[in-house]
């Protein structure tokens, strides 16, 4: 009796003092919480950088909120029944008062979540899609492509031309962009860290710069470290200080490299969420600026406007390249949700495009300046041209050439190259990225022929979108002198395939170096000729 009665007083003395059932102290147990929580809370803001793609994806589907509302109501029904005790005196172990109710409540929001995101996926579509056409204007003819900057080389070929070219063991090209580097657009790679020594050490050290408006290969690399480049690791990374430094509730578009007055630059567009809370909560991607990357690391946020103004942003574009691409492919909702599963009346779809890794939109320009371009086929198997859009690359601002007669797709454009190509073997070469050139209002696909290794360009060829009438050129010269209207094809009111005779070459002197790749090109013409002098070689 005296062993009971010692115990009972024990532990009627251990609940006086605030112990717990482990007999720790309540206010010992509640810092311990305090501190863990506080440490926890630290960890993640340091490492929010890390946690961005989820925050991001969770803050822009606002459907969670009506799901995280259905678990709350789960969670006090199963919580009201007290369901674990009932489980627990029908026998079934491990089942409390409280668990049952948090995993009851976790499986409703999950499943409510998946649910509910799908129709807000259509109404976000719808909502975009009905947006962008609103906002756009319809026009009747597209502008005269810019002669004097015509896109010749496509994205595989840059690429080789600067591997071919780059003399750096400890780094390599990073991913492709286009620039605009002294009033002429060219491909950008960064200089990132080869190997993985290197790419813990060491910082992004330049710019590789490949000139898209001539077919030979010219190549310029800007040498300099950045404080925050792009393909190093995470504490040189522009992105890691950007998510820390910069906005954090934003979508970070991909970045190009911008060289202005020989310093460095990394643009980075985003998007924000534009909420929309009827009949379902959904988001829809709108413009939200551009932050600017300095070469010491500094971060500049600018608003559209402000990167407009920007000096060292002058002529560069700014409007995020898959907004553009998202926005005009939601326009297939222009005749409701219901439509796109039922008779697809009016529907379209962004154009397919063979090219190695590069899809629409395509960057070109114009005699309004730099723009994107879109080409929109019918819904379907049809090949044929619907709809053309174009967006001004510093702006955002939509035009729309709706087609009203019938017009080759670029699809069908690179049919009718491989057609007129008799002597060119297939198995060898790819048409490559269809762009549209609008040459004296004629419209005409530019397509490219390069090899499979894309070492190079063989020719170029200008499919006229209304006759399907194919002409070839091979120089950088007759691709100007096309552009230009001094160059057409029958049927164009010119001199045939090659144009008139006068405007061709009669030689054309090609420096290649030993792994085949063209590095400059000379045209000789009637009046003119070619004289080759013998360098002399002395050891030092």
């Amino acid at each position: 009796m005296s062993d009971s009665g010692s115990s009972g007083g024990g532990r009627s003395s251990r609940g006086g003092r605030g112990d717990d059932s482990d007999g720790l102290p309540v206010g010992r147990r509640t810092l311990a919480l305090v501190v863990l929580l506080a440490v926890g809370a630290v960890v993640l803001w340091l490492a929010r950088p890390l946690l961005h793609g989820v925050v991001y994806a969770v803050y822009s589907t606002p459907v969670a909120v009506l799901a995280l509302v259905g678990a709350v109501v789960v969670y006090a029904l199963l919580a009201r029944r007290n369901l674990g005790e009932i489980l627990t005196q029908q026998g079934i172990t491990g089942a409390d008062g409280v668990g049952v109710p948090i995993q009851g409540a976790i499986v409703a929001f999950v499943l409510l979540f998946l649910v509910l995101s799908v129709p807000a996926g259509y109404l976000a579509g719808e909502k975009l899609g009905k947006r962008t056409l609103q906002e756009s204007e319809t026009v009747d003819a597209l502008a005269e492509s810019d002669a004097n900057n015509p896109r010749i080389v496509p994205q595989s070929v840059a690429t080789r031309f600067a591997s071919n070219t780059l003399n750096f063991p400890q780094y390599r090209i990073g991913g492709s962009d286009v620039t605009v580097y002294n009033g002429t657009p060219h491909w950008s790679y960064p200089l990132s860290p080869d190997g993985t020594f290197n790419y813990f050490t060491k910082r992004q050290h330049g710019t590789v710069l490949v000139d898209m408006t001539e077919k030979s290969a010219r190549v310029r690399t800007v040498e300099g470290d950045l404080d925050r480049g792009i393909g190093t690791a995470f504490y040189n990374n522009y992105r890691w200080k950007l998510l820390r430094q910069g906005q954090y509730l934003v979508n970070y578009q991909d970045p190009f490299m911008v060289v202005h007055e020989d310093t460095q630059y990394i643009a980075v567009p985003y998007t924000k969420p534009n909420f929309h809370w009827t009949p379902l909560p959904h988001t829809t991607p709108e413009w939200g600026g551009v932050a600017l990357v300095h070469q010491d690391g500094t971060i500049e946020d600018l608003s559209p406007s402000q990167a407009r103004d920007h000096e060292a942003l002058a002529d560069q574009r700014l409007y995020p390249f898959e907004l553009t691409r998202r926005s005009v492919a939601a326009t297939k909702y222009r005749n409701g949700i219901v439509n796109t599963f039922t008779s697809h009346e009016g529907e379209i779809e962004v154009a397919p495009v063979p090219g190695e890794g590069n899809d629409q939109p395509f960057t070109v320009m114009s005699t309004d300046g730099l723009d994107y371009v879109v080409a929109v086929e019918p819904y379907g198997e049809a090949q044929g041209l619907r709809e053309v859009w174009t967006v001004d690359a510093r702006t955002g601002e939509y035009e729309r050439f709706a087609v009203e007669e019938s017009l080759l797709g670029p699809r069908k454009a690179t049919d009718f190259v491989r057609q007129a190509a008799r002597t060119t073997d297939w198995d060898r070469f790819d048409p490559s990225e269809p762009i549209p050139v609008v040459v004296d209002g004629t419209f005409y696909w530019e397509v490219r022929v390069v090899p499979n290794d894309s070492s190079g360009i063989s020719y170029l060829a200008f499919v006229n979108a209304e006759t399907s009438d194919v002409v070839e050129v091979e120089t950088t010269r007759e691709v100007e002198a096309f552009m230009r209207g001094e160059a057409r094809g029958p049927g164009d009111g010119g001199g045939g395939p090659g144009g008139p005779s006068d405007r061709a070459p009669t030689v054309v002197v090609q420096r290649v170096a030993a792994n085949g790749t063209v590095i400059s090109e000379m045209e000789v013409y009637g009046n003119e000729s070619v004289r080759i002098v013998q360098g002399n070689q002395t050891g030092n």
